[in-house]
């Protein structure tokens, strides 16, 4: 191997498709598991250049001849040139961090910053934080140490910024959350540096209460960018960070089409897949397909409460995969748990179809009549309208709407990232 990412467990890593935009290598991904192979792998040298993940940011320091003063005094290493057979460590995670915080608007000036972990990018994130004149910097953990706050604690605390370093909610136990943000008076910012999904609970809840946000993929690839400088010895410029930023979402994003029953979600779905090379999910045909029984049979039979409980939990499972096209089922925005999981990777798109151009009864258990369809799309629209980034009028041809969808799904890419 030339150059490539070592780390305990690299299956959700982006790097490969990141690197390979940066600069003209091949670069791997080579998961180490355990710590033996992590040493053999340092001893052997076997490499021009890597990178290096959890859980070996400090195992490599061991092996480096020359370390950079700066990230020797954070205590963490994740990128590592061989010269020579003298290996020459650095920590380009600081400036990666720093990036996302800029970009967040984040200001650390005489703030208190709740920092979530205990690992190297912890260590980062402390040094960069206090660097940038964070009056108090205070490390959460889940076990209480003489210098670390239990997560009960840090409830407490009056914090104005808190980071996420932990793996907490990162794929695939996504949804995962370790602090409830609700208490925070004074919060300001939220950063977290897992970046699949690109919005974690974590960051969605923040959201939620009105407060700056900055999710993992611009740290990655600001990191990535910094990297690969020191890979190959010249300058790249910062531009490039929310132009790769936005290909890697627009390629790994899911889009997920919301709207009234009959709206068109299925076959326009259908269409946008084939249009942008992504898998086709319909989330009714899921839940049958899982539960084995058609949906009519599960409202008679079981209830509507019974089918949002299925919806629910299809719903969450499929939507954390990555670069799908998913068509929802009309009610599935009518619980905020299913809207957090679509947004979590991905473009929401509510598709509108005028009232008159509906389906009524057949299929649908909800759509017994005009009247019914009427009521329902009162109480739904303000709930689509909340949960979807673009609206598209499914008005015209067949081919104008997903030309539209495609169009509004790119879009709301380049203005995530830009």
């Amino acid at each position: 191997m030339e150059y490539g990412l070592i780390g305990g467990a690299l299956g959700h890593s982006y790097s490969k498709l990141i690197h390979e935009k940066l600069a003209d290598y091949t670069y791997e991904l080579h998961p180490l598991p355990t710590e033996a192979e992590a040493r053999r792998f340092l001893e052997e040298r076997a490499f021009r250049a890597i990178n290096v993940t959890i859980p070996y940011k400090q195992l490599v320091m061991e092996y480096c001849g020359e370390i950079d003063p700066a990230a020797r005094a954070i205590g963490a290493v994740n990128t590592v040139v061989n010269d020579g057979g003298v290996l020459r460590g650095w920590n380009t995670d600081y400036a990666g961090f720093l990036y996302m915080a800029d970009r967040a608007g984040a200001d650390f000036r005489g703030k208190t910053v709740l920092v979530l972990g205990t690992g190297g990018t912890q260590r980062t994130v402390c040094a960069a934080a206090k660097d940038r004149g964070a009056a108090r910097v205070l490390t959460v953990s889940r076990r209480k140490t003489p210098d670390t706050l239990t997560y009960d604690e840090a409830a407490r605390t009056d914090a104005h910024i808190v980071v996420n370093t932990t793996p907490a909610g990162m794929y695939p136990h996504n949804g995962e959350c370790l602090l409830d943000l609700s208490g925070f008076e004074h919060l300001e910012a939220v950063l977290d540096v897992v970046y699949n999904p690109f919005e974690t609970r974590l960051l969605f809840e923040a959201r939620r209460l009105g407060v700056r946000t900055g999710g993992g993929l611009p740290m990655l690839v600001a990191q990535a960018k910094y990297a690969a400088e020191y890979f190959t010895g010249r300058a790249i410029d910062d531009a490039v960070i929310p132009d790769i930023a936005s290909d890697i979402f627009a390629d790994r994003a899911n889009l997920v089409l919301v709207g009234m029953p009959s709206s068109g979600k299925s076959s326009v779905g259908k269409g946008c897949a084939k249009l942008l090379g992504k898998r086709f999910v319909d989330l009714d045909e899921e839940i049958e397909r899982r539960s084995g029984r058609r949906i009519p049979d599960i409202f008679a039979e079981d209830g509507e409460a019974a089918f949002r409980a299925l919806e629910r939990a299809v719903c969450a499972d499929v939507t954390k995969e990555s670069g799908l096209i998913v068509a929802t089922g009309g009610g599935a925005v009518l619980d905020g748990e299913n809207v957090r999981c679509m947004r979590q990777n991905g473009v929401v798109v509510w598709l509108k179809r005028p009232l008159e151009a509906l389906d009524v009864g057949g299929y649908r258990p909800l759509s017994k009549s005009t009247e019914a369809l009427r009521e329902m799309e009162a109480r739904r629209t303000p709930l689509y309208s909340a949960a979807a980034h673009a609206v598209v009028e499914n008005t015209g041809t067949f081919e104008q709407t997903v030309e539209s969808v495609k169009e509004a799904f790119y879009e709301i890419s380049r203005r995530q990232w830009a």
